[in-house]
């Protein structure tokens, strides 16, 4: 499970429940066998429900009091089934009719959870922004927690009609629905009133405006970050589609909200929202995106907030732009100064300009007492009145709250310190006190200072937004980190993009400014990264709209930044170099995007052999593809044997090479020519052929055959993982492939 740090309140609502014997009902997802009608007429739609209704127990279905509550969702779009009210004891009586596919209890999922167009390069009146008329007639569907009508990101100024495609509705009233906002829905599996989907918790108001919230001038927190907010796509339309609430994100509604999208007309769908690793046979938001791509729909995912542990990685289908949280070169700086003069730059959303500057005294909350006091648990502090706490982060305590305590206990200010794995990762909150986060080496300098004096002393200097940080993109500590568990043979996650300290549109004002309705917030997450790359998938869908979402997914991988600001290798938590699991393809660049050379292109039928390749039932794979499959006809290929912009091998150095082939479609000039560059992991010979792509014609594809053999001695120096890169370099382009190496010895 993965969570984001955000005080949610919101009111319990009404539970549409059968009346009796519900004690041992939970909702299960039920798959089953497509019919031969297509079913898309209406009368078809009732056809199908009346075929999902057939598959309840007979005592059900012959009760009116009983069948609508039990069955909560009818599915059309991405999967052919229903999400129903049952037993466990109905579920196996199901299990015997023909047709029944299989049935599970849905999981509940959770959220993982401004400058940064400017950072990745997105400026008004030129490039991409310009080049795609800033994501015009694209549609984006954020599934999420709602949305806040009537704030400025939602204005429609400058945002044409909704193309004609678009069949969605708005629930709320007309004051609120416009050319910006043109889809808002909930689904909250009978857990709702109908009530258009307000969004009290602010995580789906912030998603939704850092994909495709208007320009809004003079946008900040508490003063900081001031300047001109907007979404990556800032013409684009927005759909919003409630599936959360404070328990979290239930699969059913997840998967309703998905096969709505379909019938709706959204080009692209966005979701900062997970639940750990599955097989994709029992991951319903893969099974979703993957009904979705088969629409022709592009799916954005969140990483995951569990880094930087490996294989950490979450929503790591290769049909899933799976997006790892970074850095931007921004920094709202809060400075530790002790009083051996040493100081420590840290940041805080808060920044008060009374705050007495003079040295106070300082304690570490977890000098005397266990861990709980530590972490500035709730209740924990005592004698810490007109002192600065130290607070350890973690502990499942939130960063404020840790303030909140040091508040009540009488405290004057807080210093955050990182735990080890945290590193030098350090995120500006708006804290309720005088505070700053800081590094764990500055939390080891600190402690130690304590250590050595009787009377230590410390105080918190404010110096504001300052922007220029040459280490950015640097990858979060938090940013969940591949290989894959699913799927260890694809390179996850695909690319990073801001995450950190992100500025975008708020339900309320957390600096209290109640006079505006631009009411903006600072948060950070994998859930941030994703809609950024989400709003940059509709600037290019906008840009080239017969590109497939694998093409588009394809531009931005080739394309993506692999050094920093200093042109440098990006790096992690720690400063060092970041490995190929923790940044997959780089970092986005947005207008390379836009102009790849060539492009990777999948089409969903092409997975088939890969599920067969995954060792996967034929049934399991009917699962994800809603066709019926038999791998003893189809074969079976192994994971880097996708056509996959990368490639993630795991090589037995005393085994044999390992032989795959890619085909690239060029987007380019028609008349190009491509040479092979490579840069080989340890210990690895990389051979391709042909060493030289020539293309007459936009659209032309041509395929090459790269082997990978290991060297003697390969996997042993203590080295056990590698990295390099294939690129194809024209005079305008260079598109790379990154390449994992891990050696099983």
């Amino acid at each position: 499970m993965f969570y984001l740090s955000l005080a949610v309140d919101i009111k319990k609502v009404a539970v549409l429940e059968p009346p009796d014997d519900t004690d041992s009902m939970q909702t299960y997802i039920v798959l089953i066998e497509r019919p031969t009608s297509n079913f898309g007429a209406q009368s078809d739609h009732e056809d199908l429900e009346r075929w999902y209704q057939s598959f309840l127990p007979e005592t059900i279905v012959n009760s009116n009091q009983l069948v609508k509550p039990r069955m909560i969702y009818a599915y059309r779009n991405v999967v052919t089934g229903f999400a129903a009210k049952l037993t466990a004891e109905e579920v196996e009586e199901m299990e015997k009719k023909d047709g029944f596919i299989t049935a599970h209890p849905e999981r509940n999922l959770q959220l993982h959870t401004t400058h940064s167009p400017n950072f990745l390069g997105l400026q008004q009146g030129v490039g991409l922004w310009k080049g795609s008329n800033y994501g015009e007639g694209v549609i984006i569907g954020v599934l999420d927690t709602g949305i806040t009508p009537g704030h400025p990101s939602f204005s429609d100024e400058g945002v044409p009609p909704p193309p004609t495609k678009w069949k969605g509705k708005c629930d709320f009233d007309a004051t609120f629905c416009n050319n910006k906002l043109i889809g808002a829905r909930s689904f909250q599996g009978g857990k709702t009133t109908g009530a258009p989907p307000v969004d009290i918790a602010g995580h789906g108001t912030h998603t939704s405006s850092t994909a495709a919230g208007n320009f809004v001038k003079g946008a900040s927190v508490f003063g900081m970050a001031n300047g001109t907010a907007s979404g990556m796509a800032p013409y684009a339309h927005l759909a919003m589609y409630q599936v959360c609430n404070e328990q979290g994100c239930d699969e059913s509604d997840i998967l309703a909200a998905m096969d709505t999208a379909v019938d709706d007309g959204v080009d692209v769908l966005s979701i900062s929202l997970g639940g750990g690793s599955a097989t994709f046979y029992w991951d319903y938001i893969a099974i979703g995106a993957y009904g979705a791509n088969k629409n022709g729909i592009f799916v954005s995912c969140s990483a995951g907030n569990d880094g930087p542990d490996f294989s950490s990685v979450t929503n790591e289908a290769p049909w899933i732009l799976t997006v790892g949280a970074s850095s931007i070169d921004r920094h709202i700086i809060a400075t530790a100064k002790l009083g051996n003069g040493q100081e420590y730059d840290g940041e805080s959303l808060f920044q008060p300009k009374d705050f007495d500057s003079k040295l106070f005294p300082l304690v570490y909350a977890g000098a005397h007492s266990k861990d709980s006091t530590a972490f500035c648990d709730v209740g924990s502090l005592t004698d810490v009145e007109g002192k600065v706490v130290v607070c350890e982060v973690g502990g499942d305590i939130a960063r404020i709250a840790k303030g909140i305590e040091v508040k009540r206990a009488g405290g004057v200010a807080m210093i955050l310190v990182n735990p080890d794995f945290g590193g030098y990762t350090t995120i500006a909150d708006a804290h309720v006190l005088p505070a700053t986060h800081l590094s764990y080496a500055a939390g080891v300098s600190i402690k130690t200072y304590i250590n050595s004096t009787s009377t230590p002393t410390a105080t918190i200097l404010f110096k504001g937004t300052v922007i220029g940080d040459q280490f950015a993109p640097k990858v979060s500590f938090f940013s969940s980190r591949g290989p894959s568990m699913a799927t260890p043979g694809i390179l996850k996650p695909d690319i990073i993009g801001p995450g950190v300290s992100i500025l975008a549109a708020w339900p309320f004002s957390v600096d209290y400014e109640t006079q505006s309705k631009a009411t903006f917030d600072i948060i950070s997450g994998t859930s941030m990264s994703c809609p950024h790359l989400s709003g940059i998938a509709a600037l290019l869908k906008s840009s080239h709209p017969d590109w497939s979402p694998a093409a588009i997914k394809s531009a931005i991988m080739t394309t993506a930044e692999v050094d920093n600001l200093a042109g440098s290798p990006i790096v992690d938590e720690t400063l060092y170099a970041a490995n190929l699991f923790a940044i997959g393809a780089g970092h986005v660049n947005p207008s390379k995007a836009n102009d790849p050379g060539l492009i990777y292109d999948t089409q969903p039928e092409d997975y088939i052999p890969y599920f067969c390749g995954l060792n996967y039932t034929d049934q399991q794979i009917q699962i994800i593809t809603q066709q019926k499959v038999k791998c003893s006809e189809v074969g079976a290929i192994p994971e880097a044997q996708l056509n996959y912009p990368t490639f993630s091998l795991f090589i037995d150095p005393a085994g044999k090479p390992q032989n795959y082939t890619r085909t690239v479609t060029n987007v380019g000039p028609a008349k190009s020519t491509y040479e092979l560059a490579v840069v080989s992991p340890h210990k690895i010979d990389i051979s391709v052929q042909p060493e030289k792509l020539t293309f007459t014609e936009v659209g032309q594809k041509m395929t090459y055959h790269v082997v990978f053999t290991a060297q003697n001695g390969a996997g042993k120096e203590g080295i056990t993982l590698s990295q390099g890169y294939l690129s194809w370099v024209s005079d305008q382009h260079a598109v790379r492939s990154q390449i994992s190496v891990v050696f099983d010895t």
